[in-house]
């Protein structure tokens, strides 16, 4: 499951994932997030109340493996605490103490880079008001997706998850550190991805080798 912004298409197909996966023999199902890709854009920003339902109702009745990025890991992680039998194991890419902090500073500064605001000169500013520029995105339905009040999880609410999981964050990422969300977990492991931004993870060769390995889905 992609990030904010993005999609099956952009996030998995277009940096080889899902060809990988294929080679490997296994069954990619790729999930676009409601407000993204080919899923439906409501601008209600109560629409977006039931992310985790709205994957849950689409997985098939087997165990998967998941693979989630951002905004997608997350959601991986509260279907994971809400149907935990429906996961073999879990990687999660590109979040870390993010998702237990409480404040909205973040995506005050994403709903402000989208409307056009915000200083261009910081690059997490420039990505996201490049992302409401794109043709492929629609901005009003992200906006709405990130308006709507999203609680910060905490480690009882984890407690469900308790397949194996894989944590893998850039070194130069703002959603870290790890730490937290390994300590949540109890049967996480951890790798660092040497060189990498938030941004840059989906792409870096190191993160899709750890991923497929963890899931054993490497061609290689």
């Amino acid at each position: 499951m992609h990030g904010l912004g993005g999609s099956t298409e952009s996030t998995w197909r277009h940096n080889g994932w899902l060809d990988l996966v294929a080679d490997a023999g296994r069954t990619a199902i790729g999930i676009d997030l409601l407000g993204h890709g080919s899923a439906p854009k409501p601008y209600e920003p109560a629409a977006y109340a039931d992310l985790a339902d709205a994957v849950i109702a689409q997985l098939p009745e087997a165990e998967v493996d998941a693979v989630g990025f951002s905004l997608g890991a997350r959601v991986l992680l509260a279907c994971a605490a809400q149907a935990p039998g429906r996961f073999a194991r879990l990687v999660l890419i590109g979040v870390g103490a993010n998702l237990f902090d409480a404040s909205t500073e973040n995506r005050d500064k994403i709903l402000a880079a989208m409307a056009g605001d915000g200083d261009l000169t910081d690059p997490f500013v420039r990505y996201f008001a490049d992302l409401a520029a794109d043709p492929s995105a629609d901005a009003q339905a992200l906006a709405a997706l990130l308006t709507h009040e999203s609680t910060p999880l905490t480690a009882d609410a984890l407690s469900p998850v308790t397949m194996p999981v894989h944590v893998l964050l850039g070194d130069n990422d703002f959603a870290g550190p790890a730490g937290p969300l390994l300590a949540a977990l109890p049967h996480a492991s951890f790798a660092e991805l040497r060189n990498t931004d938030h941004f840059a993870t989906p792409k870096s060769m190191q993160c899709i080798d750890e991923a497929l390995r963890f899931v054993e889905a490497s061609p290689f």
